[in-house]
């Protein structure tokens, strides 16, 4: 298509840069700079689309993310195959880029020809609540009948066909102050809060070009410059700042509490070549110290027969499409207001050469002087008019207008002849953002609008969004809202408007077609019919009629329909009350918010640093938490029962190395560290010697173990904890947790460490060897570091905690060192423990043999219902605390009563039979059914060192069975076993290391 409505000069788009955009399969030329609304309208074509219900002709609506009409399935990437839909993207913000291909969704065969359009003859039939009324019988129908014919017929897009092939990233951040908008409120902001460098500051606006309103306004004058001038020095400054991050093409979707705010950065989209792995989108989540709202304003429609005709728009975006894209939106313009600010437009569409009237309802005493200035550029104005309906089709044909008379009759209808409408209903601050962070909403009657009135959180908003229109006084009050003292000197802007929602008194609504929501096909007519049905809540009447309900939620039609509920109502319109204004603000991709969560990273993995060298020795890896653990080693011609018993035998007789790194660690430093480990373990740590270790136990407030763990005195003032892996988070947050709000009194700091140091397990009678030769500060003989005891030196020249601890009852130590150093360290040890046949074992092998000493694992023997005493742990619960979190608790009938299952060791009759962890306990097999349960198996294996199957389990009375013949579930039926202590392997020589 060629561009016979491209003004000859003047825009902000790069005429040196042609490009071309495939649209509906034809091609469509415009410039680097365009959007596909302004090569649409170049192109001479208004019709962009059909709407939801009724398949009416839509034409483009505005110029930016609150258009409800033009919304097209994009291909950003036609190179890349076919298939590659991405539906329901505004034609208004879609940047145009060479080879893009975009086309209209909700119709069949065409765009221009859709025979769904008969439902536009059936609407009287389709009104508010028709779905609700009509299909009800029979029930069966809905899913198979009723719900695929009307999914069918209504719509705003389809999904695509293939898996999505881009990259999303995602990013945190932290700032003194976010700035959302960037327009003349915003960049005044950003300015005055980053003046004196001492503040991060971060501006973000969702359009590819800043300046918000300025963008298009070409006569108003700031301190002597023109606004381009203006804006172009602004972001100047700002981008010359360091402390000043500037995020264009971002949209702020989302106020959450603690000024927690979610953004969404189109950051490829717009390239010609994107290079590969670079992300399409990414996600921001912004913690702000204080948020300055800029958002601006959103100009409201006229509600007027037939509303919605292709070439009616808003009159702002008339004059964005004007002056910034240098398209003529017709040859004949009708400016339809209430508003003074329209006579902007008006007067910028007469200053290109494009014949223009104005049709204002406002009496003639009531305009400023911008009706004089009409007048004088040769417009002729018609004072006192409103308009009845538009004519046409698929393209607006002309206006009937008519002078109003008193009580809001109307006078001697006359048509003027136009191609395109500008209307203008004044303004509706956006105050959505606002009411996500729970701000209160004040009504200003002046303005007829609601604006932000008291903030729950930092907030601040300023400029239009705040009710504020004069362009100097927008300016300043950005500059305030940032912390600042800005004064300039600007052209006045034209203020004063009408406030006009409804038709003349004289036109019968229910016989005409006025469009109050666009995007859901909601006429003035449907909003009092759900009235007059009973449904007075505005929320109500927004789900009834779904007006404010589509993707634009309501910027363009809210007003107008809470003013419609008030007239019908004969209330006034802050009594009614708005709609609630969900996130997302605009429209969000999943894949924005899915991140790189998705295929194999659809449950974030976590690697240990030794992780590489796992994989590449051959090891089979399992999920444990949110880790990936080295599961077993296998040999050449080894299953997993084969590795993990020869793995077994190698810890036992010789050493063995294993991966640790993903237990939790956390630092309890401060003063009162020791006193806080005393309330919040059951053991006694005051007296825990510096350079010593003891295993402690965690339990929740209601008495049942929570976490466990060893813990090593560093200093009088610190202590490094472990936790078990997927215990660290929720560890980390109990302990915090109790921290800040229960014992706020104590001098404690808590940090996460997990990540920054890796383990390295050496277990087994000659571990000891291995370590020495690398080990330097470090005094390894038996009488200097005893077991249970920490050291710390260096080990090959790197910075260790070195734990002498054990969970397989062998002599055992744990090397913490650096986690970027992890893999080097642990090459080293293997390659000298080669000489004495070390083994890397992985979590199979940990398991059996923890299971062969009788070492519980928190989460396998524990169900979030066992106490110390039900694990045979009651030892480490101390008598002399005088409190303890949990302690209580422990004192209570129930935890205390006979009959609970206590942990104990089975051995079943036959000695290979290995038992299903979970397996239920029977006293009688043949007892009738429901047969009473004893308990369950917790852990069980085949051990190796035992020579035989081995198993714990809780058991009611566990302890007082010692020898008793119980019976445990099988696939097949029961087998039996006996219970015995849950110690099944006796370390040879010296006492075990436990």
């Amino acid at each position: 298509m060629s561009q016979p409505f491209r003004l000859p000069g003047g825009g902000r788009i790069d005429r040196s840069k042609p490009l071309s955009v495939t649209f509906n399969g034809k091609r469509l030329e415009g410039y680097r700079g365009d959007t596909i609304a302004s090569m649409l309208l170049a192109s001479g074509s208004h019709l962009a689309g059909r709407s939801f219900k009724y398949h009416r002709p839509r034409g483009i609506l505005t110029h930016g993310s609150d258009e409800p009409n033009a919304l097209l399935s994009v291909d950003w990437r036609p190179e890349k195959g076919a298939g590659r839909r991405d539906p329901n993207n505004r034609a208004s913000v879609v940047e145009a880029r060479d080879g893009l291909s975009v086309s209209t969704q909700n119709h069949w065969p065409s765009l221009e020809t859709d025979i769904g359009v008969v439902n536009d003859l059936l609407a009287p039939v389709f009104v508010a609540g028709f779905y609700y009324k009509t299909f009800m019988w029979p029930r069966s129908f809905w899913d198979k009948v009723y719900e695929p014919v009307i999914r069918r017929a209504a719509g705003l897009g389809e999904a695509p066909e293939v898996p999505d092939a881009d990259r999303y990233a995602n990013r945190h951040a932290h700032c003194d102050v976010l700035v959302v908008g960037a327009g003349p409120a915003g960049l005044s902001a950003a300015l005055a809060a980053s003046e004196d460098g001492s503040k991060r500051v971060m501006l973000a606006d969702e359009g590819f070009a800043l300046g918000g309103s300025l963008l298009q306004d070409v006569t108003s004058k700031i301190d002597g410059q023109s606004a381009a001038e203006w804006v172009e020095a602004a972001v100047a400054k700002l981008d010359a700042r360091e402390n000043v991050v500037i995020l264009p093409r971002t949209t702020v979707f989302g106020y959450y509490n603690h000024n927690h705010v979610a953004m969404v950065e189109r950051v490829s989209d717009h390239l010609d070549e994107a290079r590969d792995g670079l992300a399409r989108e990414r996600l921001w989540q912004v913690r702000a110290g204080q948020v300055v709202l800029a958002t601006g304003s959103h100009e409201r429609p006229l509600v007027f027969e037939n509303n919605d005709r292709p070439g009616i728009m808003l009159a702002e975006s008339m004059r964005a499409f004007v002056n910034r894209y240098a398209v003529a939106p017709g040859r004949s313009l009708v400016v339809a207001t209430s508003s003074a600010s329209a006579y902007r437009a008006a007067l910028d569409a007469k200053a290109a050469g494009i014949a223009t009237r104005i049709v204002d309802i406002r009496l003639e005493q009531d305009c400023g002087p911008e009706l004089a200035q009409a007048r004088s550029a040769g417009i002729e104005v018609l004072t006192g008019h409103t308009v009845i309906k538009a004519l046409g089709g698929k393209r607006v044909k002309g206006l009937v207008v008519a002078p109003l008379g008193n009580g809001g009759a109307i006078g001697t209808r006359r048509t003027l002849d136009c191609d395109c409408v500008g209307m203008s209903g004044g303004w509706t601050p956006s105050v959505h953002l606002f009411s996500q962070s729970r701000g209160k909403l004040a009504f200003d009657a002046e303005l007829d609008a609601f604006l932000p009135g008291q903030s729950a959180q930092a907030e601040i908003s300023a400029g239009a969004c705040h009710g504020v229109y004069d362009l100097k006084a927008v300016i300043e009050d950005g500059a305030k809202a940032g912390g600042g003292n800005i004064t300039v000197e600007a052209t006045a802007s034209f203020t004063g408007f009408q406030p006009v929602r409804v038709l003349p008194t004289d036109v019968d609504p229910g016989k005409v077609r006025a469009f109050i929501d666009f995007q859901n096909d909601v006429t003035a007519k449907d909003i009092k019919l759900a009235v007059r049905e009973g449904f007075t809540s505005i929320e109500h009447v927004k789900r009834y009629t779904t007006t404010g309900m589509a993707t634009d939620q309501g910027k363009t039609s809210n007003m107008n329909a809470l003013g419609l509920v008030a007239g019908v109502l004969d209330r006034p319109l802050p009594s009614v009350g708005t709609t609630t204004f969900r996130p997302p603000y605009t429209p969000v991709s999943f894949g924005a918010l899915v991140g790189p969560a998705r295929d194999e990273l659809f449950d974030p993995v976590r690697k240990t640093p030794i992780d590489a060298w796992a994989e590449a020795n051959g090891a089979a890896f399992e999920p444990v938490s949110l880790w990936r653990r080295a599961w077993y080693f296998p040999k050449a011609g080894e299953d997993m029962h084969a590795a993990v018993q020869r793995e077994c035998k190698a810890v036992r007789t010789s050493v063995g190395i294993f991966d640790a790194s993903t237990l939790g660690k956390i630092e309890v430093v401060g003063p009162d560290a020791a006193e806080f480990m005393n309330r919040i373990y059951t053991n006694a740590w005051s007296k825990l010697k510096v350079g010593g270790c003891r295993y402690g136990l965690m339990l929740r407030e209601d008495g049942f173990v929570y976490d466990d763990g060893v813990v090593a005195r560093l200093a009088e003032d610190r202590f490094h904890v472990t936790t078990t892996t997927g215990g660290a988070p929720r560890v980390m947050a109990h302990m915090e947790d109790y921290l800040q709000t229960e014992w706020p009194d104590l001098d404690v700091f808590l940090t996460s460490i997990t990540e920054q140091y890796a383990v390295i397990a050496l277990q087994g009678p000659n571990a000891r060897k291995v370590l020495e030769p690398f080990v330097t500060d470090i005094d390894l003989s038996e009488e200097a570091f005893p077991h249970m005891a920490v050291r710390e030196g260096y080990i090959c020249g790197v910075p260790t905690r070195l734990f002498r601890v054990s969970f397989t009852g062998e002599a055992g130590f744990e090397v913490n060192v650096p986690a970027d150093y992890a893999e080097s360290v642990w090459k080293a040890l293997y390659e000298h423990g080669k000489q004495f046949g070390i083994t890397p074992y992985g979590t199979e092998t940990m398991h059996v043999l923890r299971c062969e000493m009788g070492f519980i694992i928190v989460g396998q023997e524990t169900d979030g219902t066992a106490t110390p005493d039900d694990l045979g742990l009651s030892g480490l619960v101390s008598k002399v605390k005088t409190d303890f979190v949990g302690k209580r608790s422990l004192t209570r009938p129930d935890i205390t009563a006979e009959g609970r299952k206590q942990l104990v060791g089975l051995l079943t009759k036959n000695g290979q039979e290995v038992l299903d962890e979970g397996a239920q306990i029977v006293a009688d097999p043949s007892a009738q059914v429901p047969m009473p349960m004893l308990g369950h198996v917790t852990s069980s294996y085949f051990s190796s060192n035992c020579g035989r199957s081995i198993a714990m389990a809780m058991v009611k009375n566990g302890r007082a069975r010692m020898g008793e013949t119980l019976w445990v579930t099988t696939p097949s039926g029961f087998t039996e076993a006996v219970v015995a202590p849950a110690v099944f392997h006796q370390v040879q020589g010296a006492k075990a290391d436990a």
